[in-house]
């Protein structure tokens, strides 16, 4: 007995015939007659009554037809679940993230989770924030981590923490001969750099729209693609830059919290396609809440800051 002949057998007793079993099997009678006469014979009893239009089964052919049923759902239930085991050690989760993200904790919950899930392969996609609603949405990557706060039906935003803005300065400016917190308004008629550049409703539109909401107006604005770029030209003193406070990424320059009052933050944003139930959700935000109940300074909005 195999479960070729189990099969065989399902088919016969669910269409009564065993012409029409062939035709469901794709398979010609003979053989299939012959296979259920092996099976009956490795058995020792009858399970089909042939003398009957149509086919009817015998006593012990309606226990063997319903165990039967039950052990063809189990076999395709492990095969699904060996399956799944196999595409485990070959699944791949793809994260869309924003530069400044790199610098506030990312590669942290990205080792993490190496850890957890070694046999997992990860990929990387920078895009801003918009692109990730867009990537999320045509399954380009699998989640993402963001900065802006942006509405999109298709999409779920779980703010993982707020953090405080900070004002890049050139190390020779008179600015950067104090440490204490600074005003939003030291901007007004100054030189500003804003990144990310061609970005609808990115970072730079939140820090343009910040400071006209408070009537302040940089003398000159330059946009530049990336936060490196934007460092850059303030090394060369081309202008002052408000960043997120763990972007930090030169040691040239000179920061200070934009002060508490200005009420200015940004936020880290956690992002997947809405009623996605995939494992890596829960994983991913549970390596995050794991992180900050270990390290809860994480949580702070200026945590790390150092002019």
């Amino acid at each position: 007995m195999d479960l070729k002949q189990i099969r065989y057998f399902v088919a016969v007793a669910e269409e009564r015939s065993f012409t029409a079993a062939a035709e469901r099997l794709h398979i010609t009678q003979p053989p299939l007659s012959r296979q259920i006469q092996l099976l009956e014979e490795s058995l020792g009893v009858q399970l089909i009554e042939r003398d009957n239009r149509p086919l009817t089964l015998t006593e012990a052919g309606r226990l063997f037809y319903e165990q039967s049923l039950q052990l063809l759902t189990r076999v395709e239930q492990l095969q699904i679940a060996t399956m799944r085991v196999g595409q485990s050690y070959q699944r791949q989760l793809s994260i869309g993230f924003v530069v400044s993200s790199i610098y506030s904790g990312l590669p942290r919950v990205i080792q993490l989770f190496r850890s957890e899930y070694p046999e997992t392969r990860l990929q990387f996609v920078e895009l801003t924030t918009a692109e990730q609603l867009e990537a999320l949405k045509s399954g380009r990557i699998d989640i993402g981590f963001g900065r802006v706060r942006m509405y999109d039906s298709a999409i779920t935003r779980i703010t993982l923490r707020e953090e405080h803005l900070a004002l890049a300065i050139p190390s020779f400016s008179p600015l950067a001969n104090d440490d204490s917190p600074v005003r939003l308004e030291v901007l007004n008629q100054q030189s500003l750099i804003v990144f990310p550049s061609n970005v609808s409703m990115g970072f730079a539109d939140y820090v343009l729209n910040t400071l006209h909401d408070k009537r302040i107006y940089p003398e000159e604005v330059h946009e530049v693609q990336s936060l490196q770029t934007a460092l850059g030209l303030v090394a060369a003193g081309i202008g002052y830059c408000v960043i997120p406070t763990e972007a930090r990424a030169r040691n040239d320059l000179h920061y200070r919290l934009i002060a508490e009052e200005e009420k200015v933050s940004m936020p880290i944003i956690f992002s997947h396609r809405k009623n996605d139930s995939s494992w890596y959700i829960d994983a991913m935000l549970t390596i995050v809440n794991k992180m900050y109940q270990v390290r809860p300074e994480l949580l702070k909005p200026d945590y790390g800051f150092r002019p």
